[in-house]
């Protein structure tokens, strides 16, 4: 009913480190997304990590920092999730590489 023990914990172990890979890869790669009309830019790695944040100065308003403020916020909550859609995309290719359903494996 449940296989070969060992074959389960081979294929276990082969899913963790192919995990581990793909993580590092995602780690090392960035997404950027901008908001308010492309006022603030952000680069998050796949880690979702800030990589880096951008504003055109030519855009903003110094006297108005509440809105920059909102504008960094949204646009570094954009980039998070492009890089959290990243990263269950590239999960969901290695769970049915690996014959999990989708939605198996964390991120």
């Amino acid at each position: 009913m449940f296989g070969n023990p060992m074959e389960m914990m081979r294929k276990a172990k082969e899913l963790q480190e192919n995990m581990q890979k793909v993580q590092e890869e995602m780690a090392r790669r960035t997404v950027s997304a901008d908001a308010g009309g492309g006022m603030v830019s952000a680069v998050v790695n796949g880690r979702l990590e800030v990589v880096k944040v951008r504003i055109d100065k030519s855009k903003i308003d110094v006297n108005d920092t509440d809105l920059l403020e909102d504008v960094i916020t949204a646009a570094i909550a954009a980039a998070q999730a492009k890089a959290g859609e990243m990263m269950r995309s590239e999960m969901q290719k290695l769970a049915a590489t690996a014959g999990l359903p989708a939605g198996m494996l964390p991120i």
